[in-house]
Formats: structure tokens, C-alpha cells, sequence
């Protein structure tokens, strides 16, 4: 994999370290349960619990490679060491959709810790990138699968 960093917050961070905990003391566990438990009913070739037991543990495992891999590459970013007046990771930016005057806050976050629903934007997404170094009263225009968007920075701040 690559060696580059992979910022992400502290609640991030911890999310990853116990889904990766969740799937090497449960899951993992669970699934070889099921597959011994398939074998005993027979032939193999024709075994629906098999095949999907098989499935499943390939999924935990290869799940278990990208968290190991995210957790080692992952630089914790204390937000609330944070300060100015320039967007940054950590930022928490509210803005106003200049078409329909609504206002929404968001903290720019890691991508495995995104969750829009609540106010948590990945470093990654496009209005993420265009919010970067910016500044309260900047505009940033974005394009999105609806077509371009425009929003006015009425805030910033670190918490």
C-alpha cells in the first residue's frame, strides 16, 4: 500500500481501531464458526452456507488489511489545537447556499469518518477541497451531480 498519511481526527481514529478490534475478536471468530458448521452438512460444491461463510470471511479479511493499513497510516489531527481564520482540516464552516439562502455547518473530517447527515464533510469531497484556505466571506462554486453550486463562507471556526 502507500505510505502517504491519512489525516483523520481523533473519533475517527478511534472508530477505525474498534471496527478493526469488532472484526478480529468477533467476526472473524463467527465466520469460521459458520464454515465448520457448513462442512458438516455434506458436499461442499453444492453448500449455499459454505460458499456464503466463504464469502464472508473474505470480506473480513480483506476489510481487516485496509483498516490495519489506514490505522498505520493514520496522523491524528487535534483539532482543538487548531486556530486562524483559514479553512483547514478540522475546520467547522458554516455556510450559505447562495441559491436557496440555506445555511448548513460542517467539519471538515478523514474520509472514513464522513457522515453528511451529521455535519461531518471528508477531506476528499469536492466542497472540501474547494473550502480549503479559504476565509469567512469567500465565495466557493462546486460542481455537483445537480449542476454547479455556489456558497458563501459566513463562518469558521475549530472546536
Amino acid at each position: 500500500m502507500m505510505d502517504k498519511k491519512i489525516p483523520m481526527t481523533q473519533r475517527g481514529y478511534d472508530q477505525l481501531q474498534e471496527e478493526l478490534k469488532h472484526l478480529k475478536q468477533v467476526e472473524r471468530y463467527a465466520v469460521i464458526k459458520a464454515i465448520a458448521d457448513a462442512r458438516v452438512h455434506g458436499d461442499l460444491s453444492e453448500n449455499a452456507e459454505y460458499h456464503a461463510a466463504k464469502e464472508r470471511q473474505g470480506f473480513i479479511e480483506g476489510r481487516i488489511i485496509e483498516l490495519e493499513d489506514k490505522v498505520s497510516r493514520g496522523e491524528i489531527i487535534d483539532v482543538s489545537k487548531l486556530s486562524g481564520n483559514n479553512i483547514k482540516f478540522g475546520a467547522s464552516v458554516t455556510l450559505i447556499d447562495e441559491d436557496t439562502e440555506e445555511t448548513n455547518t460542517y467539519q471538515i473530517v478523514g474520509g472514513d469518518e464522513a457522515d453528511i447527515r451529521q455535519g461531518l464533510l471528508s477531506i476528499t469531497s469536492p466542497l472540501a477541497r474547494a473550502l480549503i484556505g479559504k476565509t469567512v466571506d469567500d465565495t466557493v462554486e462546486v460542481t455537483t451531480p445537480s449542476g454547479s453550486k455556489a456558497y458563501s463562507v459566513i463562518n469558521v471556526k475549530f472546536i
